[in-house]
C-alpha cells in the first residue's frame, strides 16, 4: 500500500499510529540519496550565500559565493571565492556588499572555481536563507558552463533547499523585521560583516540550527520539507492579497 499522506500541520502534527506500518511516505523535494525519516540534525548541511552584481539571475552576475559545511554537530569547513563577474559592480550593489571592481579585478570567473565549488556542495542538502535567490544566482552561472554529470544537491533539479527564512516568518511572526541580521541578533548570534558571503552563510546555518531548538519543527527531513514548501506557500497567499 503506497499513499500520499499528510505529514503533520506546523506547529503540531497528525499522527496515525494505528495505521503507520501500512504507510509509505512520498515526499516531493527530497536530494538524491536522503531518505524521507532521515533526521534533520544528522543531515549534512552546507549554507551558501552569494554576493551578486543586482537581482536578476538571468542578467546579473555573482561576485562572492561562500560555503560553510555542517556535519556530525559542527562546522567542518568554510570557503568563500571573490568572482570577477566580467562587468563592472553597479554603485547599488557595491553600496550593499562592498565589494569593488578593484576587489574582483584579479579574480577568477566563475567558471574557474567550479570545481572546488562542486566539491564544498557535494554530498550535503543546501540551505540558504532566502534560498530562492541564491538558487537561482548560482544555477544561472552553472547554465553558462559545462553542466556536472553528478550535481551535488544543490544543482540538483527537483532537490529543495533548506531555508531559515520561511521558518522565521513563522517562529517570530510578531516582529518587524525578518532580515537575516535582526532575526539572529534577536536569538544572540553575532553575524561580524553583513552581507558578506561567509558571514552571511554562517548566520544563516546558525540561526536554522537555533531554530531546531523549537520543539513545533518537524524532526524528519520529509516531513520538514513538506511543512517548509506549506508555510512557504501561505506567505505567498498572503503577500498577494497585501498588495491587492
Amino acid at each position: 500500500m503506497r499513499v500520499l499522506v499528510d505529514l503533520g500541520c506546523f506547529p503540531t502534527g497528525r499522527h496515525y499510529p494505528g495505521i503507520a506500518h501500512l504507510l509509505r511516505v512520498a515526499a516531493l523535494g527530497l536530494a538524491e540519496g536522503f531518505l524521507v525519516d532521515h533526521v534533520v540534525a544528522d543531515l549534512p548541511i552546507v549554507a551558501i550565500d552569494t554576493e551578486t552584481t543586482g537581482r536578476d539571475p538571468l542578467s546579473d552576475r555573482v561576485v562572492e559565493v561562500a560555503c560553510v559545511r555542517w556535519e556530525r554537530g559542527e562546522i567542518t569547513l568554510r570557503k568563500s571565492w571573490l568572482v570577477n563577474p566580467g562587468r563592472p559592480i553597479p554603485k547599488e550593489a557595491f553600496d550593499v556588499h562592498g565589494i569593488s571592481d578593484e576587489a574582483v579585478k584579479d579574480a577568477p570567473p566563475f567558471e574557474n572555481i567550479v570545481p572546488e565549488l562542486l566539491e564544498a556542495l557535494a554530498g550535503a542538502i543546501p540551505l540558504a536563507y532566502n534560498a530562492d535567490f541564491d538558487r537561482k544566482q548560482l544555477l544561472s552561472e552553472l547554465a553558462r558552463v559545462a553542466a556536472p554529470a553528478s550535481p551535488p544537491p544543490a544543482f540538483q533539479k527537483n532537490a529543495e533547499w533548506l531555508d531559515p527564512l520561511v521558518w522565521a516568518r513563522e517562529l517570530q511572526k510578531l516582529e518587524k523585521s525578518r532580515a537575516l541580521g535582526e532575526v539572529a541578533a534577536r536569538l544572540g548570534i553575532e553575524l561580524a560583516q553583513a552581507h558578506r558571503a561567509t558571514d552571511d552563510a554562517e548566520a544563516a546555518l546558525n540561526v536554522f540550527i537555533r531554530f531546531q531548538e523549537d520543539t513545533r519543527l518537524p524532526k524528519t527531513y520529509g516531513a520538514f520539507l513538506q511543512e517548509q514548501r506549506r508555510l512557504a506557500r501561505a506567505f505567498e497567499s498572503e503577500r498577494i492579497k497585501w498588495r491587492a
